[in-house]
């Protein structure tokens, strides 16, 4: 009878070390972008959401200059699964990044124009990310435009 609890016991314990704990649902969006300035070390910090990273990365990919990210403003927001959706001025592209181990892995590329966004802007249109240049708008998810097959 000793030896069925102990049994039973490890059986328990080790299907509990294998459970993880989740807890849901989980909301990550942000309500509206954040618009940030780059210091001269090319990184951006947003007090509100305690949120800071090296944004040179993404100005060399962009732009292949590694200082244009001089005087420049990015865009970011985030989506509800926790994705976070960045662009700024000129830029061609949406870079779609999660978090990862202290640092922000690129999940998506996104290509919007070739001549490049001249004003853009985001804003949560759950389950979308919807980013507007003029009169243009995209439906936006980490996947890619929302109604493109690529």
């Amino acid at each position: 009878m000793k030896s069925i609890f102990i049994l039973l016991s490890f059986i328990l314990g080790t299907f509990a070390a294998c459970s993880v704990l989740t807890l849901t649902p989980a909301y990550f969006a942000w309500p509206i972008e954040s618009v940030l300035n780059l210091n001269d070390e090319g990184e951006v910090s947003d007090e509100r959401y305690s949120f800071s990273f090296d944004a040179k990365g993404i100005y060399y990919e962009e732009f292949q200059d590694s200082l244009a990210y001089l005087d420049r403003k990015l865009r970011i927001i985030r989506d509800v699964q926790g994705y976070y959706f960045i662009t700024g001025a000129k830029f061609k592209n949406v870079y779609v990044f999660r978090a990862y181990d202290g640092a922000m892995v690129l999940n998506n590329k996104i290509l919007i124009s070739e001549s490049g966004v001249q004003n853009p802007a985001f804003n949560q249109r759950s389950p979308h990310i919807e980013l507007i240049d003029g009169d243009k708008k995209v439906k936006l998810t980490h996947e890619g435009i929302e109604g493109n097959k690529k």
